[in-house]
């Protein structure tokens, strides 16, 4: 397994063509659902310049904390309540670009300005975690960011 990644480009669309093989053959082949989130999580906040990134799983009717980076976190958000659990309960990606303006936006850091969460799917369709990341500057996802971290979220679908 490498140790490091290869991220190059100058276009955020150019890092991600080089982040998305990596990321998907760091866990292709590993069955150990923590390990794969994990590494995960840590190639993606290398590569780019983002406040937090890390995933909650879901446990009955809430999401629970998974691995991630970056500063201490919220450990339980319930279904359909902040940008996580919205993201949950309405099986899509969500783009928040002020995440003060969102309705219920629950503030686990009160450095965090804007925000993606991406539903990671089983193989039947149900949405078993999310990617959540968020950044200090407003406005920083957009439509690049989310066709490339949901191929990203694909390549989780094997581990649960």
């Amino acid at each position: 397994m490498a140790e490091h990644l290869t991220i190059q480009g100058e276009t955020k669309e150019e890092k991600y063509q080089t982040l998305l093989p990596q990321a998907q053959a760091l866990v292709q082949y590993e069955d150990d659902q923590i390990a794969a989130l994990a590494n995960l999580a840590a190639a993606l906040h290398s590569s780019f310049d983002w406040l937090w990134t890390g995933f909650y799983l879901v446990k009955d009717t809430q999401l629970v904390l998974g691995p991630f980076q970056g500063p201490i976190a919220c450990t339980r958000i319930p279904h359909g309540k902040g940008v996580c659990g919205s993201a949950w309960a309405q099986n899509r990606t969500l783009i928040v670009p002020d995440v003060d303006a969102f309705p219920g936006h629950i503030a686990c850091s009160s450095s965090a300005r804007s925000e993606i969460v991406v539903p990671v799917r089983n193989a039947a369709g149900a949405v078993v975690a999310v990617l959540d990341v968020d950044s200090a500057q407003l406005d920083q996802f957009d439509s690049t960011d989310a066709q490339y971290l949901e191929a990203i979220c694909q390549a989780l679908q094997h581990l649960f």
